[in-house]
């Protein structure tokens, strides 16, 4: 797996969240960690998590029954369905924003593009926030983001909170790893890191510099990053054949078994991407296919993260930028609708089965419980501990919160 750093490279208006303090939230918190399925390109959830079987635009696919009484879900996900009694439905998030890219912007930072604010992604904040200084990994890994466009960001925050980009498959991990790693590290390795250090210092001591100081703490970053034990957690041939046949022999099920390895080692935020969900023609031939992918992966995940005892504590998030339209087209594709879609979530101390708010018969509005994407941050940051209201100086001088201040927490999924 080739890897590569990314160095410098509505919320709570009247709610409870309101009045805790960051303190008593980290109180009650129990999530230690987020796992992000992003589903890039805009999944089609009418076919997915909310379907509409009673109506023409429900499409070919049949509903099966699930683990937990009274959740549907596809018939392409009969793996997932037995843990469905760990798993929580949103059908009821809305937005307005139907283009890809300012879509993305909002449903990955809670926050509509504005020009010239840099807003950090919620990988990024998380790391900021959860990530120890002393973590020899980094606090935001990605795995196998799309290329176009770049997302995955830290923003405005300092470097530390920068994602660790994980390239496509497992093949090899040449980024990390150092031929004759404890030779180098004590010899020539060791006198050229002492050098730079000294010369960081020399020009510290003439005065602050944000820059020479975060390219120091990146530095050791780095040096943290190749020792062995670290570069172990990235290699999958340490897992069993079967393993591995059981998340999918596919870029996407292998970073599913790799966000797992990282859980196990405690990084806060991973997201793994599976892109292709486009599907503006032949719709149900791609979901299909892909849904096959995110069944084995998801489905593995919450398996192996109950059978360690880390689910309660790890949130698991399965989402796109927004939905698809009800109705069909004439090239058996769904186009953009970000008026009523859905997420899925797993794990946490409140997902339990659940479905949560609901759209019309014909899937094209929310009937109930509407929620957007700033309450969906705001809902994290409530389970992990993070107060939604603290606020980040920015690029543009002005201080900005980590959750819009007119958002509110979704209160099925917190404690």
């Amino acid at each position: 797996m080739s890897l590569a750093a990314a160095s410098s490279s509505a919320m709570l208006g009247g709610s409870w969240l309101r009045s805790l303090s960051a303190s008593e939230t980290a109180t009650n918190a129990k999530v230690k960690r987020v796992i992000l399925l992003w589903l890039h390109g805009g999944p089609a959830t009418i076919d997915l998590w909310d379907l509409k079987k009673q109506h023409e635009n429900g499409g070919p696919f049949q509903e099966i029954a699930t683990r937990s009484a009274g959740l549907k879900i596809s018939e392409h996900f009969p793996q997932l369905a037995n843990w469905a009694q760990h798993c929580a439905v949103v059908r009821s998030m809305t937005s307005r924003e139907g283009d890809h890219s300012r879509a993305v912007h909002l449903a990955r930072t809670g926050y509509i593009p504005q020009a010239g604010i840099d807003f950090p992604d919620l990988g990024a904040l998380v790391a900021q926030e959860q990530s120890l200084p002393e973590a020899t990994l980094p606090g935001f890994i990605s795995i196998a983001p799309p290329q176009r466009p770049a997302i995955a960001s830290r923003g405005f925050l300092d470097t530390a909170a920068s994602p660790l980009v994980v390239g496509e498959m497992a093949k090899s991990i040449d980024d990390l790893v150092v031929r004759d790693l404890e030779q180098r590290l004590s010899s020539d390795l060791s006198r050229r890191v002492d050098l730079l250090s000294r010369m960081n210092d020399q020009f510290l001591q003439q005065g602050d510099d944000r820059q020479v100081m975060e390219f120091a703490s990146a530095t050791q970053r780095a040096l943290r990053m190749m020792h062995p034990d670290v570069v172990a957690a990235f290699d999958l041939t340490n897992e069993s054949d079967s393993v591995r046949d059981r998340y999918g022999r596919t870029i996407f099920g292998q970073g599913c078994l790799l966000a797992r390895r990282l859980a196990e080692r405690d990084v806060p935020f991973v997201e793994v991407s599976l892109g292709g969900w486009d599907t503006h023609y032949d719709n149900f031939g791609r979901v299909a296919g892909l849904s096959s992918q995110l069944d084995s992966g998801f489905a593995s995940l919450i398996q192996d993260l109950s059978e360690r005892g880390m689910l309660d504590e790890t949130l698991i998030l399965c989402q796109g930028e927004f939905g698809r339209t009800p109705k069909i087209n004439p090239n058996s594709g769904r186009d953009h609708w970000p008026k009523a879609w859905a997420v899925m979530m797993a794990g946490g101390p409140n997902c339990h089965g659940q479905v949560v708010g609901s759209t019309c018969r014909d899937g094209t509005v929310v009937e109930s419980k509407p929620y957007q994407v700033p309450d969906l941050i705001a809902t994290v940051c409530a389970n992990m501990g993070i107060d939604p209201m603290k606020q980040n100086d920015s690029n543009v001088n002005r201080p900005i919160r980590i959750a819009d201040p007119t958002a509110s927490v979704i209160e099925e999924l917190v404690g």
